[in-house]
């Protein structure tokens, strides 16, 4: 498709005329009217997104919210809407030009509770009687009612000024930042103030006298950046909170994935470290080596948690308390396990260990069937399962799909959950576990929700297969193929190569607003998806042969798969193929462009490493390039792992460099920094190959505001049909 095609394939008729849009008036859903059968970006930007959600207490409505965007405006729009558990008599609660998130049930299912302007609110389930709970000066980033009602946590920001003095006080306008320590800056800004939990009373008159659980500690909770309010929960009996928190500054904080679960007595105000013994010293710690080989990772002290653990989740009956954990320190993709902790004997028991994968997100459940339902990847799809306390893992669905977000509906018999796939977007589901006919578990697996079937009904879907090719040291992969709509088999298309990041995420059934398959087979394209060493879902080994060895195994299995697509598929041109990737996924793209022997037609590499030295001590994470790297690459007495990853840092085959290569990077990216992109883009023009830089100076390692979005799409195209059609 040109160009001039791209841009006209879809005629989009939002809910607000063009001619009257103003910066007051509120973004809803979109009337889209489409001229082509065909996804676009303008169609894809047109789509609604699901956020959070909850089920009432009785289990017989559901409050959810979507987020709707407009390109014109260039921004979004949050609206809250409820319905019944079946999901008929859908009804909106948001008529404000407002954004209102973050939807749960209160008073017993009497009142909904969100956030709306940094300030707590609550309306009756029809979306009358709006009260404002608190007029905090701050703002609350987020919160959680307690079971009785009687108190709730705020997550409020505070000042910061561990790592970045404050300036003086009668320099106001000063902009410079005094930097004295690492942890200066994270993902996408400067770390002036970080997250704490406040518990609060809930009064008649609102919400007060909050009172900050970690006060005088200069840590994070939740921690930064991804963590929410699921880092946070109430004990049954709403006398004990559990939070977690890596409570570490500076370089102890970058060089480290050590989070712990506390225990939290609103009466006494006391806390407890569930992860650690009373009196514990952690080993010493070379900051520029990794720490698979140092005491902190010793047989010995795993006992301790030095890993990730997160996300706690206390027992329906009290007794307990569950984690998601990882083993080891430094480590951000160990094995994500489920941890039950004995709150009486203080006992800890792991029981997903003969599941060879991660634990994504989990619920307990209120019946004696089963202990947790959790979900997990498994040989690239993310489904759901069950376990008991003797580890017996039963697996209930099996959908080419991701579930995720898992929440038990109250009455103890349902469980509420996300699903999206490759050809469709994230809807809400029902799924309601059963036995089987021979003692396997299975379920019934309800959509409930409908959020863009106005679009997708007018679109024609790609062709979703999979296959298994050989790997050069005899092992099977798997990856997805994804056909273009109306797919002819006698024709032979143009392909890509995917190169996923991670370097440890999986390609499974997964759904983004920019690296979509459903839009690239709709633009004319067969996308090739391997499940590349590194992934979760084929094992642990499998996954952990990458760390040490970026250009080893990995790029081989790349190659192995689209030789297996180039010579088995006869739909597959093999003089038309492209590589593209995001983040290692963009460092693969650098990699193989001075490896590719003559393979591909074009490269696109979206925030990739370029440069491995250089991106040591630019990135703001240590720990990652620690453990992936293995040393500094200052240290003299580097391991061979290290040395192997130095000396293959794509920088070094810019010589062999001699296809065309379009680079992205978002400036405001700090996990992999923008002068990389810039370095890459600079090294092709002066070797004379043709290259485009497409840098946004407002974007992190994402693209998130819609015209950006819609830039991204049409310059990522424009890039592949010059040089592939």
């Amino acid at each position: 498709m040109n160009k001039t095609n791209l841009l006209l394939a879809v005629a989009l008729f939002f809910a607000l005329p063009a001619s009257s849009q103003t910066e007051t008036e509120v973004i809803g859903k979109n009337n889209v009217k489409l001229t082509s059968k065909l996804m676009t970006p303008e169609a894809l930007w047109a789509m609604g997104r699901i956020g959070s959600y909850q089920a009432s207490p009785d289990g017989k409505q559901i409050v959810y919210q979507v987020g709707y965007y407009s390109v014109k405006q260039n921004k979004s729009h949050q609206i809250l809407y409820v319905m019944d558990a079946d999901g008929k008599n859908q009804r909106k609660l948001t008529t404000s030009a407002k954004s209102e998130v973050s939807p749960t049930w209160i008073q017993n299912g009497n009142r909904i509770a969100f956030l709306s302007g940094g300030q707590v609110w609550s309306m009756l389930p029809d979306g009358t009687d709006r009260r404002q709970l608190t007029n905090d000066s701050e703002g609350i980033d987020d919160y959680k009612f307690s079971p009785d009602g009687k108190h709730v946590i705020l997550i409020k920001q505070i000042p910061f000024h561990e790592s970045i003095k404050k300036n003086p006080d009668d320099l106001p306008k000063a902009t410079g930042r005094l930097v004295t320590d690492l942890n200066y800056r994270h993902w996408d800004e400067y770390v002036e103030s970080i997250p704490h939990p406040f518990v609060a009373d809930v009064t008649p008159d609102g919400i007060k006298n909050a009172v900050d659980i970690m006060e005088g500690e200069p840590y994070e909770c939740p921690v930064k950046p991804f963590g929410g309010i699921e880092q946070l929960d109430w004990s049954a009996d709403s006398k004990y909170i559990a939070y977690t928190s890596r409570k570490k500054s500076g370089v102890d904080y970058a060089i480290s994935t050590d989070t712990d679960i506390y225990l939290y007595n609103i009466g006494t105000r006391e806390t407890k470290n569930l992860c650690k013994p009373a009196g514990y010293v952690e080993p010493k710690i070379d900051p520029t080596k990794t720490m698979k080989t140092q005491a902190v990772n010793s047989t010995e002290n795993l006992k301790n948690n030095p890993g990730y653990d997160q996300n706690p989740k206390f027992s329906p009956d009290g007794k307990y308390l569950a984690w998601t954990s990882m083993a080891r320190n430094g480590y951000e993709s160990d094995r994500q396990r489920l941890c039950i902790y004995n709150l009486e004997s203080g006992e800890k028991k792991y029981v997903t260990e003969s599941f060879d994968s991660n634990v994504d997100d989990y619920c307990w459940s209120d019946t004696k069937d089963a202990l947790i339902y959790f979900i997990g990847v498994w040989h690239a799809t993310e489904n759901l399962y069950s376990i008991n306390w003797k580890g017996e893992i039963k697996q209930l669905t099996d959908n080419w799909a991701d579930f995720g977000s898992l929440q038990m509906m109250n009455n103890g018999k349902q469980i509420l959950a996300e699903r999206h796939c490759y050809t469709a977007p994230a809807d809400l589901y029902v799924i309601t576990p059963k036995k089987a006919k021979k003692g396997a578990s299975a379920a019934e697996v309800k959509m409930i929700t409908q959020e863009n079937e106005h679009i997708l009904s007018q679109l024609d879907k790609p062709k979703i297969q999979q296959r298994w090719a050989q790997t050069t040291d005899g092992k099977q992969l798997l990856y997805w193929i994804i056909l273009p709509p109306n797919f002819d088999e006698t024709k032979k298309y143009p392909t890509l190569l995917f190169c996923e990041g991670g370097p440890q995420s999986p390609v499974s059934q997964f759904w983004s607003y920019r690296w979509n398959f459903m839009i690239m087979a709709s633009q004319g394209y067969v996308v090739v998806a391997p499940n590349r060493r590194g992934l979760p879902g084929f094992g642990q080994e499998w996954l952990e042969e990458i760390s040490g060895d970026w250009t080893g195994q990995c790029m081989k299995d790349y190659l192995s798969a689209i030789d297996d697509a180039a010579e088995n598929l006869p739909y597959v041109d093999k003089d038309r193929m492209g590589a593209v990737g995001a983040s290692f996924g963009g460092f693969s793209v650098y990699y193989l462009a001075g490896h590719h022997e003559k393979r591909f037609k074009c490269f696109i590499s979206h925030d990739g490493a370029f440069n491995l030295e250089s991106m040591y001590t630019d990135t703001e994470e240590a720990w990652f390039s620690n453990w992936e790297y293995d040393d500094a690459f200052w240290n003299k007495d580097q391991t061979e792992n290290a040395k192997r990853t130095y000396e293959n840092s794509p920088h070094k085959f810019v010589d062999k460099w001699d296809t065309p290569i379009l680079c992205i990077h978002g400036e405001k990216d700090y996990r992999i920094n923008y002068n990389q992109g810039m370095g890459a883009f600079n090294a092709a023009r002066l070797r004379g190959i043709p290259a485009e830089l497409l840098i946004f100076p407002d974007e992190n390692h994402w693209v998130l505001k819609p015209q950006n979005g819609i830039l991204w799409q049409r310059t990522f195209f424009n890039w592949l049909d010059r040089w592939l059609k």
